[in-house]
C-alpha cells in the first residue's frame, strides 16, 4: 500500500535531497491528518453516547495526533528553507524541533489520560457497551496499525525521526484502543467497571513512550555521537586511497537530515610531493561531496624513511594500551638534541577514563622513558568526538 502511494503521488521525488524529503514528509502529514480527524469524529460520537471516558480520551488523542501531524508538516516545510546569511548551514534542524514537539504532545496526551482515568476511578460512572463501541475501536486499531506501518516505512525511506516518532505514536494508539476494547468487554460481562483502570494503565504506557521519544528527539539537538556505520564508512573510504597511512580526529556535525559536515586529519608520507598529496585530499573531499557529505581534510605529514621513528611509533601505539586498551596515538615525530630527544605526539583519550590529563601524560611519559631513556614526551591530549576508538 505504501509503495503504491509513493508511486502514485511521489513519483520522481528523491529521498535524499531537501526538496524530495519535504514532499515525502508533507504527503505523510496530510495522509495522517485526514485519518486522525475522521477517527476523532467517529470515536467522539460513540464515546459521548456510550459515556466512556476512555473512548472520549482516545478521540482526544486522535485530535492531538492530528495536531502533531500539523507540527510535523510545518517542520518539514521550515526545514526545507535554503541557507541564508544568519543560518549558513541551512534550517534542517527544524525537523528535529518538530520531532521534539511531537514527542512532547505524546507525553502530554499520556498525562491527560492518566488524570482523567483516575478521576473516573474515584467517581465511577456507568459505561455503555454495544456494537458501535466494538466497531469504532476495531476500526481505530485497523487504521492505526496501517498508519504505524505507513509512517515507519516513510520515516525509514527519508531517515526522518519525526515520522518514526509518529509511527511509534500510531503504535501506541493501537495498544490504547485494544486496551479500551478489552476493558469494555470485560466490564460488560463481569459487571466490574474497568474503564478508568484501563485508561490509567494505557496513559502510563503512553507517558513512558512519550518520555522515550523526547529523549531521542533531544539527542541530535545536543550533538550525539554519529552513527557508527557512518564513522566506519568514512574511515574505510579515506583509508582506501593509495598513499593514505592513517586518519584521525574525525568530527561530524549534524545540521539536520541530509545536512552533515565532517572533518578529519589524514596521515601521508612527509617525503612525498606536497602538491600530489593536496590533490589526493581534494579528490577524497569531492568523492564525499557526491554522497552529500561536506568533508574537510587536513594533511598530516609523517616521517616514513626513518626506521627508528617508525619503530618508536609502533612501540608506543602498542604499549599505550597497557594503560587503557582504548587509548590511541597519532602524529608522532622526534626532535633529537645533544642531551635528550623530544618525542611529540597526540593521544586520544576516552571520555570516561579515570585519570586526569596530567596523570595520563605522566603515565605515558614514564612508560616511554622505560624503553627510550633519552625520550622526553611532549603530549597533546585529544578527546574523541565520535567514539572511544577512532
Amino acid at each position: 500500500m505504501t509503495d503504491w502511494l509513493v508511486r502514485r503521488f511521489l513519483a520522481g521525488a528523491s529521498t535524499t535531497d531537501p526538496a524530495g524529503r519535504t514532499r515525502y514528509g508533507q504527503f505523510a502529514g496530510i495522509v495522517c491528518i485526514v485519518c486522525n480527524v475522521l477517527l476523532c469524529i467517529a470515536k467522539g460520537i460513540v464515546g459521548v453516547v456510550a459515556g466512556s471516558v476512555s473512548i472520549v480520551a482516545d478521540a482526544v488523542n486522535n485530535l492531538s495526533d492530528a495536531s502533531s501531524n500539523i507540527v510535523a508538516l510545518l517542520g518539514f516545510k521550515l526545514a526545507s528553507k535554503p541557507a541564508d546569511d544568519e543560518h549558513p548551514y541551512g534550517h534542517g534542524r527544524f525537523e528535529y524541533l518538530a520531532s521534539l514537539t511531537v514527542a512532547a504532545l505524546v507525553l502530554a496526551v499520556g498525562i491527560n489520560l492518566v488524570i482523567s482515568s483516575i478521576q473516573k476511578v474515584v467517581s465511577p460512572a456507568p459505561t455503555e457497551f454495544g456494537p458501535a463501541v466494538v466497531a469504532v475501536l476495531a476500526l481505530s486499531m485497523a487504521v492505526k496499525s496501517w498508519m504505524a506501518l505507513f509512517n515507519g516505512s516513510m520515516g525509514r525511506r527519508i531517515s526522518s525521526k519525526t515520522l518514526e516518532a509518529t509511527a511509534v505514536d500510531s503504535r501506541n494508539d493501537v495498544l490504547t484502543s485494544g486496551a479500551v476494547l478489552a476493558a469494555a468487554v470485560v466490564s460488560h460481562f463481569t459487571g466490574f467497571d474497568l474503564d478508568g483502570i484501563a485508561g490509567a494503565v494505557v496513559g502510563a504506557f503512553i507517558c513512558w513512550s512519550g518520555f522515550s521519544l523526547v529523549r531521542d528527539a533531544i539527542d541530535p539537538l545536543l550533538g550525539r555521537t554519529p552513527d557508527p556505520a557512518l564513522i566506519e564508512h568514512i574511515h574505510d573510504k579515506i583509508m582506501g586511497y593509495p598513499g593514505v597511512l592513517g586518519t584521525h580526529d574525525l568530527m561530524v556535525h549534524d545540521y539536520g537530515p541530509g545536512r552533515q559536515f565532517a572533518s578529519a586529519h589524514v596521515e601521508m608520507a612527509g617525503e612525498g610531493d606536497v602538491f600530489a598529496s593536496h590533490d589526493l585530499l581534494d579528490n577524497i573531499e569531492q568523492s564525499f561531496l557526491k554522497e552529500g557529505l561536506v568533508m574537510t581534510l587536513h594533511y598530516d605529514p609523517i616521517v616514513t624513511d626513518d626506521p627508528s621513528v617508525a619503530d618508536m611509533r609502533h612501540w608506543v601505539s602498542i604499549h599505550i594500551r597497557e594503560i587503557d586498551p582504548r587509548l590511541t596515538i597519532h602524529d608522532l615525530r622526534t626532535v633529537p638534541g645533544p642531551t635528550h630527544t623530544n618525542v611529540i605526539f597526540d593521544c586520544v583519550r576516552p571520555h570516561d577514563l579515570a585519570m586526569t590529563n596530567g596523570e595520563l601524560c605522566a603515565a605515558i611519559s614514564e612508560m616511554v622513558a622505560s624503553r627510550f631513556p633519552r625520550a622526553v614526551c611532549k603530549i597533546t591530549i585529544d578527546n574523541s568526538y565520535v567514539s572511544s576508538q577512532q
